[in-house]
């Protein structure tokens, strides 16, 4: 969704409530958290909440700096002031969680999202990865341009050499559309020939010459005005004129053809026009033109190369997952020729044919932002569309805008930028950008909506085209930082996601100025969005494989700064479940900064939270266990208090891939997650400051058992576990005596059955003791 933020909210995008995080509002914890059993709506681009009035600030708020802080390089003395609680405590950890995995680009999360060296998943990233010998055409404008000397006119026209033209007839693939638009030209004497500038149109406007016999063709300015047109055809033979510019001012009529057609009939020529789809041909039928097949250019051209071997060398792997995409232009498909031409059954041959769409999507991505004939305003399109592939097109498009203002006071400084309200319209604009658009589903809060999505055809061009922003046009970065800074307050949580996401490639490419300009101050800002987009860049930045992440975000947990801490806490604990071979490092990290004891509660709070998120790594859940029970017996009174509040919250979770539902399916069948899982329950329980919280958790379980049978059956397992002295029982028996169903009913058939697990050898259900 693409709306704007909603009314009340923060600068930070949050909305500002009236309640104080110490006085919840229904649905709540005291901690000013959604509920344990009233599960937060799953995340979606946008929330809308009613506004509210900001209230005061308390001391102990999640925001406020702690005495002794470091308030780091760039601290406002005021920067606190207006520090708005309610925002700081909206968002617990694991509906950060939630958030993080909706919106995050899939290749983040894939078994192979590695970056380490020049490696992007396997693949090889960077002009290193391989050579391609010949002639390569990989861009859009690649077919033969003629220029002429200085000075020279601007109408000027000259004969395209034979040799050329006889050079690529050996190798022109017609495709569906050659042979109407031959007809029509050898009726017509003038054809228009439209189509994108990747489709080979110029190619094809050669050939069709050739194809008619000509005895010559002369190749006419671009700059040509089209009402001197006419005027250019004075000898005989044929005349291309590639890619003319049509504007409002400059436009194509069909009075120009007139008197072009007219002037032919006299001269016995011929003339084609090549044009991009446009809305300035008045009063004339283009020809449009559609190319081959990406197999029929290969083909054409591994003949002329490789006589007699063409079927052989496309029966090889990597030219089947080339040819696969069926959006492969001529010219990206005849570079691919060449180097299959070259192909001499080499393993290294053969990796090199491997790497080639690789190297083809980084040569687009540098054709793209090095084209000076492509606008800024096209160039900022492309760069939020690498952003927010995948995503809502009208959130591309308008946060595009946003980047061109920029880019605009960046190159302009001394005029203010202004926007075209009107442009290009959204199927032009992925034309260009090789993307498309579709209606899909969005979750949203309120329900799946319709919307318009879109992007690149090539998955690999969102990460490509970063990348090359950041590292070969630094004299883009001062804008692209404030863009993304922007982004970073937004109050849609699909932006500020994708900002991270964005950030964490950049990181990746440059760790050092990455954390300079972008995470570093997002990490100490008063607001909660900077923050929580610094965790998620750090944590998808260690995803993608990024140097000393984990040891920066070590460091951060005992920083001077409260804020570095703040976002090193979350980022950990949003890690783990993510990279579960990372649990135990994590949890160090977060022992380190309780182990110190000097956390106030807001802190101490996101440190549990943090902890209790180490409990769903995946199937790793049981060495976490045998972590947590370690730290109680081998550590300080404080991190073994960290232990049992963060164990309580994790069981205290009815959500889908809870504690509870592996425990059922999976560990209570793992002997040493069994006697872990017992130790943790019973310690949290005989503790007076988790007790409460323990057994709160409990209800939690046995709600979930009354829906499934194996939880059942686990809970049944464990209370056995859990008691060992009188005093165990009775307060088991007296808990699941009082608990009430989920609506507020009496107590759940569930626990009548689990007081005679409590009560071994009892017939009946011993009598209820309430007044």
């Amino acid at each position: 969704m693409t709306g704007s933020p909603p009314s009340g909210a923060t600068p930070d995008g949050h909305t500002a409530g009236a309640a104080s995080p110490h006085q919840p509002r229904p649905g709540q914890s005291a901690a000013g958290h959604a509920s344990p059993r009233q599960s937060p709506p799953r995340p979606s681009s946008q929330r809308q909440s009613p506004p509210r009035q900001p209230a005061p600030p308390r001391q102990g708020d999640p925001g406020q700096p702690e005495p002794g802080d470091d308030p780091g390089p760039h601290a406002d003395p005021h920067a606190y002031a207006d520090l708005e609680p309610e925002a700081e405590g909206a968002q617990e950890a694991r509906a950060a969680q939630r958030e993080l995995v909706a919106h995050t680009p899939g290749f983040f999360l894939g078994d192979d999202a590695r970056v380490g060296g020049s490696l992007v998943g396997g693949d090889q990233h960077g002009v290193s990865g391989g050579q391609v010998r010949g002639d390569v055409y990989m861009g859009g404008r690649t077919e033969i341009h003629h220029h002429g000397p200085a000075g020279t006119a601007p109408d000027a026209s000259g004969e395209i050499p034979p040799e050329q033209l006889k050079e690529l007839a050996a190798v022109f693939a017609e495709g569906p559309a050659f042979a109407a638009a031959l007809e029509r030209l050898r009726e017509e004497r003038v054809l228009v020939l439209c189509g994108a500038h990747t489709t080979g149109r110029n190619a094809a406007a050669l050939m069709l010459m050739h194809r008619l016999g000509v005895s010559a063709v002369h190749a006419l300015s671009p700059e040509t005005p089209p009402a001197a047109l006419s005027g250019q055809l004075t000898q005989s033979g044929g005349h291309v004129l590639r890619d003319l510019p049509l504007s409002r001012n400059r436009p194509l009529r069909d009075t120009h053809l007139f008197a072009a057609r007219d002037q032919l009939a006299k001269t016995d020529g011929y003339l084609v026009v090549t044009v991009e789809k446009s809305p300035h041909l008045r009063g004339v039928t283009p020809c449009p033109w559609t190319p081959p097949p990406a197999e029929d250019v290969v083909r054409s051209l591994l003949n002329r190369r490789r006589p007699g071997e063409a079927d052989a060398l496309l029966a090889l792997p990597p030219v089947a997952d080339f040819l696969a995409d069926a959006d492969r232009h001529p010219a990206e498909a005849a570079a691919f020729a060449e180097a299959l031409a070259a192909y001499d059954g080499s393993p290294d041959a053969l990796a090199r044919l491997a790497d080639f769409g690789q190297a083809a999507v980084e040569k687009q991505c540098r054709d793209w932002l090095g084209d000076p004939d492509t606008g800024l305003r096209e160039k900022a399109f492309l760069i939020a569309l690498a952003v927010f592939d995948q995503a809502p097109y009208v959130l591309a498009a308008e946060l595009a805008d946003k980047l061109f203002v920029h880019f605009e006071r960046l190159q302009h400084p001394e005029k203010p930028p202004t926007i075209p309200v009107f442009g290009p319209t959204a199927e032009d604009r992925l034309l260009l950008a090789r993307a498309e658009g579709e209606i899909r589903q969005e979750q949203t809060d309120w329900g799946p909506v319709p919307q318009y999505m879109a992007a690149f055809r090539d998955e690999r061009t969102p990460q490509v085209l970063l990348t090359e922003v950041w590292t070969s046009h630094p004299s883009a970065r001062p804008a692209l930082v404030e863009w993304l800074k922007l982004l970073a307050r937004d109050g849609r949580p699909l932006v500020r996601t994708r900002a991270a996401a964005a950030t964490a490639l950049l990181a990746a490419a440059d760790l050092p100025s990455t954390m300079a300009l972008l995470v570093d101050d997002w990490a100490t800002a008063r607001g909660f969005g900077p923050r929580v987009t610094a965790a998620n860049t750090l944590v998808l930045a260690q995803l993608l494989g990024a140097p000393v992440v984990l040891r920066l975000l070590t460091q951060w947990c005992n920083d001077g700064q409260w804020g570095r801490r703040w976002t090193a806490i979350r980022a950990l604990g949003l890690l783990a479940p993510l990279r579960p071979d990372l649990a135990g490092p994590a949890l160090d990290a977060l022992a380190s900064r309780a182990r110190v004891d000097a956390s106030n509660a807001a802190e101490q709070h996101n440190l549990t939270e943090s902890a209790a998120l180490l409990l769903s790594a995946g199937q790793r859940r049981g060495e976490v266990l045998a972590e947590f029970v370690r730290l109680l017996y081998r550590d300080t009174p404080a991190v073994r208090d960290l232990a049992l509040a963060a164990f309580a919250r994790a069981c205290d979770n009815d959500e889908d891939g809870a504690l509870v539902g592996w425990y059922a399916d999976t560990g209570m069948y793992q002997a040493d997650a069994a006697r872990d899982m017992a130790t943790l329950w019973r310690t949290a329980l005989n503790d007076r400051a988790h007790t409460r919280a323990a057994l709160n958790a409990l209800h939690t379980w046995v709600h979930v058992a009354a829906r499934r049978t194996d939880a059942a059956l686990a809970l049944e397992l464990l209370l056995p576990a859990l008691i060992v002295t009188a005093d165990d029982r009775k307060r088991l028996d007296h808990e699941l005596r009082t608990m009430r169903a989920e609506d507020g009913s009496r107590r759940p058939p569930l626990a009548e059955h689990l007081l005679t697990v409590l009560h071994p050898g009892t017939t009946e259900t011993p009598q209820d003791t309430r007044s």
